[in-house]
């Protein structure tokens, strides 16, 4: 993957608060804080996308654009983290992702849940 398109893992998706994909925390009472949400938007760039059609006419994994959205959904979780904590909540139930194409070669992804406290 191209450097200029890395995120810089330690400032921009270091996650702190516990994350579930379930709708509760076993054994704990939850008051729920609202859904929260982190989204961005990456795009490839030129060589990237040369690259992806010679491996698409080729067959196998386009590993750029597997890096790409790996850092994606690791930048969106953190958003959402970050606004969780600022709601003051000790985790996020229900996480879920989205991903949708916003124009050729532009891609969002969403990650959502529901902030909540521990009683």
């Amino acid at each position: 993957m191209d450097p200029r398109n890395r995120v810089d893992p330690p400032r921009e998706t270091a996650v702190r608060l516990p994350l579930y994909n379930i709708d509760h925390i076993p054994g704990a009472e939850l008051e729920a804080l609202g859904l929260v949400r982190g989204a961005v938007v990456r795009s490839k760039h030129l060589g990237q996308d040369f690259a992806a059609g010679i491996m698409a006419a080729l067959g196998g994994e386009i590993a750029d654009y597997t890096d790409l959205l790996n850092e994606a959904r690791a930048v969106a979780t953190a958003r959402m983290a970050a606004e969780a904590e600022a709601l003051g909540a000790d985790g996020v139930v229900n996480v879920r992702y989205s991903t949708s194409q916003i124009m050729d070669g532009a891609a969002e992804v969403l990650a959502y849940g529901t902030a909540v406290r521990i009683k």
